[in-house]
């Protein structure tokens, strides 16, 4: 099996019995900016439940997308989301932090970890790749295919107010406070 991608196109190849099979994994890389209406979603939360964005018309939203639940740099943030909640709810916007773990997964993290944020399941990261964050990263030298640790500032009428594209963990949710105050203002 080999594995080839380019900006545009992702292609494997598998070789059996002398025959060659090519899939086309995507074929167009989606590239939000401020301004534009976000992606409307319904995903699954802890219990379970759909939660869609057009549940908070009206407010702010703050849609983060991480990899996985339980490792170290995903719980600093959601619990530095969790952290300075009340300072986003008195602002009028909510917290929600998007990956492609299961329901139960979250159940487990938000208990374990004593979390107050709400965290969507995308098993199928639909709406991680309509978010345009399902893609090429590097970790350790290493290439592979994964969600862009990234965050969306939306506005009450549900467009893009500000865009963190590829986010340092260590005082996001501080500045993300910050930009929600300024764009208050």
């Amino acid at each position: 099996m080999k594995f080839y991608s380019n900006d545009f196109i992702i292609v494997l190849v598998l070789k059996s019995k002398n025959l060659v099979e090519m899939i086309i994994l995507t074929d167009k890389i989606i590239e939000l900016k401020v301004g534009d209406t976000a992606p409307d979603f319904c995903l699954p939360d802890k219990d379970n439940k759909n939660v869609c964005l057009t549940d908070f018309k009206g407010k702010y939203v703050i849609v983060y997308f991480y990899p996985k639940d339980n490792t170290p740099g995903c719980t600093t943030e959601a619990i530095g989301f969790t952290g300075i909640l009340p300072h986003f709810q008195k602002l009028n916007a909510d917290v929600i932090g998007i990956s492609p773990d299961s329901p139960e997964s979250h159940a487990k993290f938000i208990e374990k970890k004593n979390l107050k944020i709400t965290l969507l399941s995308d098993l199928d990261k639909e709406v991680i790749k309509s978010f345009g964050k399902w893609g090429k990263k590097t970790f350790r030298g290493k290439e592979y295919i994964g969600v862009t640790r990234s965050t969306f500032l939306i506005n009450p009428d549900g467009k893009i107010a500000h865009i963190w594209p590829n986010v340092s963990v260590k005082g996001h949710p501080e500045e993300v406070k910050k930009i929600l105050v300024e764009l208050k203002n």
